[in-house]
C-alpha cells in the first residue's frame, strides 16, 4: 500500500556471490533472506552454522539492504537484479526443492550442446545431461565436477520458458553414458 513502510526489523545475513574459483562475501542487513535473494542477483544467503561461525570474526564489508550505493561487486549484482524486476517469469522458479531446465551451451571442446540440468533452490547443478548435435549424451553428477557453483538464477525471468519436465529429464538421464571425470 502507498504510505506504508515494511517494519520488520533488520537482521544481519552472511551473503555469497560464487563465481566458481572464489567467491564474493558480505553482511547485508535484509528483513529476510527472500528480500536478499530478491533484491542481488546470483547471491545466496548462507545458513550452515560452520560456515557462519567461521566468518563471525572476518572483517567483511557491511551492507544495508536499502543503502542507497552497493559496494563493488555488489553494485552490479543489484543493477543485474532491478533490471530483471517487473518483467515476466521473474521468479516464477523460485522456492523450489529441485528445477529441470534446458539451456543451450558448449562443451569442453566449445562444440554446442544441449545442457539439461537438474539445480536445488541456489542454482547448484545436482545432476547434468549434455545432448550434442548428433544426439549422443553424456551425464554428468558433483562427484564428476571439479567446482560446482551456481549455474542458474532461479529470479532470472529468461529461465522460465527454459523450464522441462521431471520426466524429460530422467529419460535423457537413462539413456545418457556416465562421463569420464578424470578427477
Amino acid at each position: 500500500m502507498a504510505g506504508t513502510e515494511d517494519i520488520t526489523p533488520k537482521r544481519t545475513f552472511l551473503v555469497l556471490h560464487d563465481y566458481g574459483m572464489g567467491g564474493l562475501w558480505w553482511w547485508v542487513r535484509a528483513r529476510s533472506t527472500r528480500e536478499v535473494r530478491e533484491t542481488f542477483a546470483w547471491v545466496e544467503v548462507i545458513t550452515d552454522p560452520e560456515t557462519l561461525a567461521r566468518f563471525k570474526d572476518e572483517d567483511l564489508e557491511e551492507v544495508d539492504i536499502d543503502a542507497p550505493r552497493m559496494p563493488p561487486g555488489l553494485d552490479d549484482l543489484y543493477a543485474e537484479r532491478a533490471a530483471q524486476r517487473g518483467r515476466a517469469g521473474f521468479g516464477v522458479l523460485v522456492d523450489r526443492d529441485i528445477v529441470h531446465l534446458s539451456l543451450r551451451g558448449e562443451n569442453e571442446d566449445g562444440a554446442p550442446v544441449d545442457q539439461l540440468v537438474e539445480v536445488d533452490p541456489d542454482g547448484r547443478r545436482f545432476r547434468q545431461v549434455e545432448v550434442a548435435e548428433d544426439g549422443t549424451a553424456v551425464r554428468s553428477s558433483p562427484d564428476d565436477w571439479l567446482f560446482n557453483p551456481p549455474v542458474v538464477d532461479l529470479f532470472d525471468p529468461a529461465l522460465a520458458d527454459r523450464e522441462i519436465s521431471r520426466g524429460d529429464f530422467e529419460a535423457q538421464w537413462a539413456r545418457a553414458r556416465q562421463e569420464d571425470s578424470g578427477l
